[in-house]
């Protein structure tokens, strides 16, 4: 997976929106307001992803490049390093995971396609 294709990925889900509110290199992906991915356009390619706190730890213990969430709260996000070590088709069901896990939390009021 490259950013674009992460990027794609990302703004096909619903209520998703894209912007750089800590600066100019960091892209973060929001639904409904609330972030569930970012990354750096610059430098090494790595995702932030929000996470379960049990499955963040279990992700860190059996993926080496897995690790905990870079400047975040690293109970509930992991920083995964994007080096081939994991399969594309994993990745997107962590991001998948990370927008569930947001849109769990959403008031129904708030949910994507309410």
């Amino acid at each position: 997976m490259n950013i674009e294709e992460f990027r794609e990925y990302c703004m096909l889900k619903k209520g998703v929106t894209e912007s750089f509110p800590f600066d100019e290199i960091t892209l973060v992906f929001k639904v409904m307001g609330k972030m569930f991915a970012l990354t750096n356009t610059e430098g090494e390619f790595t995702l932030n992803l929000k996470c379960d706190p049990e499955k963040a730890i279990e992700l860190r213990e059996h993926y080496p490049s897995v690790l905990p969430g870079y400047h975040m709260d690293k109970k509930h996000w992991n920083t995964v390093i994007i080096d081939g070590m994991v399969a594309d088709e994993l990745l997107k069901e962590w991001i998948d995971d990370s927008y569930d896990l947001v849109v769990s939390k959403l008031p129904a009021s708030k949910k994507p396609g309410k």
